[in-house]
């Protein structure tokens, strides 16, 4: 992905404790190129919430950081968005450190470009569905008739259009969740946090709000960053991913890549159970075309190199001849019946 960078984080530490940042500053410096290890930090009485995270976000991507419960990725999020003070490190937002930044400017820069939407939804019980997505918008100065609209035009985007005078308790889980999402875009942020925003439904309105996220998403070409601790969400919605444990990032990588080249065997055994016809694409098995002077080949058809194989094994099964893989319409492969075979009995190419 070439486009530009929207937030990035330096060696970006959160520690808990009593003077954890005279223990960085004066123990490993930042010039210094020193990290503490898990044993020094734990010896020192501190808790390595965040360590030495360093990941760039690219604007229009979805972003997912994902790991186990206690490895630090809503705390990364929240120093991302410095909810939180860490410890040490940057935190870049459009080239600027949100750390060194006036509490005034940060503040408006919460307001005006970001969006936040958290597990627990924390509607206002007094409010209507109207009143809880305007809400934002008042507390900006947003003149009544402007917010209102604005309001009324979100909610029909995340389809609740009708149910503008309800109140929270008057609706379901996933309707409470998309007045959340309504009201974190009433802002037209730039940047969306959603820390493991559908984990507390029920798998059915999980598979549809995730649906909707990603139409959403088609819409609106949002910079997101995606908190999730279910490897199945990740890939139905990450660009890329961040696995993160122990407070570390370990990799970050394409859905594709976590599977094919794991940096670690955690990564491994997280990626193991996952059906590989899920994430591996058509690019992924492909096989280079004959070269020059072989008699042509003849097609059945043509997949685009980014189908996942999931989506294309019936057809490629089922037809006697391989098909072309295209890649912005250029052919750099084909695709045949015994690789989507392979794929799906586990015999995939690089494992």
């Amino acid at each position: 992905m070439d486009n530009p960078v929207k937030l990035a984080c330096r060696s970006v530490w959160k520690l808990y404790g009593n003077d954890a940042d005279s223990f960085l500053a004066q123990n490993f410096p930042g010039n210094s190129g020193k990290r503490p290890t898990s044993q020094q930090i734990r010896d020192a009485g501190l808790i390595g919430a965040v360590r030495g995270a360093d990941v760039e976000i690219r604007e229009g991507e979805i972003f997912v950081i994902m790991g186990l419960s206690g490895s630090g990725k809503s705390t990364l999020v929240r120093c991302l968005s410095r909810l939180i003070e860490p410890t040490a490190g940057e935190v870049l937002f459009e080239g600027r450190d949100l750390l060194r930044m006036a509490e005034r400017d940060l503040i408006e820069v919460r307001r005006r470009k970001m969006g936040m939407v958290f597990q627990q939804f924390a509607l206002l019980p007094h409010l209507t569905v109207l009143q809880n997505v305007a809400f934002p918008l008042e507390v900006q100065g947003v003149a009544a008739a402007a917010r209102e609209a604005r309001a009324r035009a979100v909610i029909e985007l995340v389809g609740l259009k009708g149910r503008e005078a309800y109140f929270p308790r008057e609706l379901s889980g996933g309707q409470q969740q998309r007045v959340g999402i309504a009201r974190s875009l009433a802002v037209e942020p730039d940047l969306w946090f959603l820390d493991e925003p559908f984990s507390a439904l029920d798998p059915l309105i999980r598979r549809e709000m995730q649906d909707e996220f990603l139409r959403l998403q088609a819409m609106l070409h949002k910079t997101i960053v995606f908190i999730t601790h279910d490897f199945d969400e990740a890939i139905r919605l990450a660009d890329r991913i961040a696995i993160m444990q122990d407070g570390e990032i370990i990799q970050v990588a394409t859905p594709e890549e976590l599977v094919l080249f794991p940096a670690t065997r955690y990564v491994e055994e997280f990626t193991r159970h996952i059906p590989r016809a899920k994430i591996l694409s058509a690019r992924s098995v492909m096989r280079a075309l004959e070269s020059d002077g072989a008699p042509p080949e003849s097609f059945a058809g043509d997949v685009d190199a980014g189908d996942r194989i999931e989506a294309i094994a019936a057809r490629v099964e089922a037809a006697d001849a391989p098909f072309r893989v295209l890649e912005k319409g250029n052919v750099i492969g084909a695709i045949d019946r015994q690789a989507v075979i392979d794929v799906l009995v586990g015999r995939e190419a690089g494992r």
